[in-house]
């Protein structure tokens, strides 16, 4: 990205910041819907994932679930303006929150928060920074400019941002220190440090990190999920109890687990899951490829 497209990005996301949020929103859901009509790799990607994940469902609703994936993927592009331009309390402002735990408790243990990849996850994870502190794992991009910008923007409010190559010890150190950990383990990185369990009853190429950092931390392991909600009223962040005997002792129990409990969520607003992901991109040895 050279400097010139830097700056009308930047450029583009300020002014989106200060447009009223339902016409960013509702902008974003049209745009997105009329690209859908494109042929396009991505388009492929949802589809193959749909297709997969819910077998029961006819073409037509993967289509119409695919439709409205893309309205949320390029609206969730286009309220990155208020995520990283505006004010905290106008993120405050679109963001409901429940929390089955007490966030304030000064005698907590060490904390994971487990997120996932809804279009939402974002401005959940920046709602939280606005009230306390925490530190926020992150994949570096490809393009060195947009992610330095992302970084910057993401932990504007105090949030430290730590990519995920870091060591586990500095992580570790954080999550002993009081300070909570936020982190996302639903995407296929390899199958380094990973393990193949059912994802919706396909082999998915599952991180174990997850397990790893609990279980040298002393952490409990909090999901958390970011909800758009019906009619452009913003989103809602659900911060779960700790998951149940997390750490097992076994990463394949414990990524079962999280599995396990990302599919009650997905079923819920499927749409909002992120399906351009290529979920199964590795697959176990002697299964063929499904991109």
């Amino acid at each position: 990205m050279t400097q010139l497209s830097l700056g009308l990005t930047t450029a583009l996301l300020r002014t989106l910041a200060v447009l009223p949020y339902k016409f960013v929103a509702k902008l974003g859901m049209v745009i997105g819907i009329a690209l859908y009509v494109l042929p396009s790799r991505r388009k492929h990607i949802v589809l193959v994932n749909l297709r997969l994940c819910f077998p029961e469902k006819t073409s037509r609703e993967h289509q119409t679930l695919a439709r409205a994936h893309f309205g949320h993927v390029v609206r969730s592009y286009l309220e990155r303006g208020i995520q990283w331009f505006g004010s905290a309390q106008s993120i405050r402002d679109i963001v409901q929150i429940e929390s089955k735990i007490d966030l304030y408790d000064d005698e907590a243990p060490p904390t994971i928060f487990m997120g996932f990849h809804f279009v939402g996850i974002e401005v959940g994870c920046m709602l939280y920074s606005t009230y306390l502190p925490v530190a926020s794992l992150y994949t570096r991009m490809s393009n060195t400019a947009m992610c330095d910008l992302a970084k910057r923007q993401r932990g504007r409010f105090g949030a430290e941002m730590i990519e995920r190559a870091t060591s586990a010890r500095k992580i570790v150190g954080l999550l002993r220190s009081g300070k909570p950990v936020m982190l996302a383990a639903d995407m296929d990185h390899g199958i380094d440090n990973s393990v193949f369990v059912p994802f919706f009853g396909v082999p998915a190429c599952t991180l174990t990190a997850v397990s790893r950092l609990a279980r040298l931390g002393r952490a409990r392991v909090v999901p958390f999920v970011t909800e758009v909600l019906p009619n452009y009223e913003g989103y809602k962040l659900t911060i779960f109890e700790p998951l149940a005997d997390f750490p097992s002792g076994s990463d394949e129990i414990d990524a079962r687990h999280m599995n396990a409990f990302l599919e009650e969520q997905v079923a819920k607003f499927p749409e909002q899951y992120y399906w351009v992901h290529r979920r199964f991109k590795h697959r176990p040895e002697g299964m063929a490829s499904v991109y």
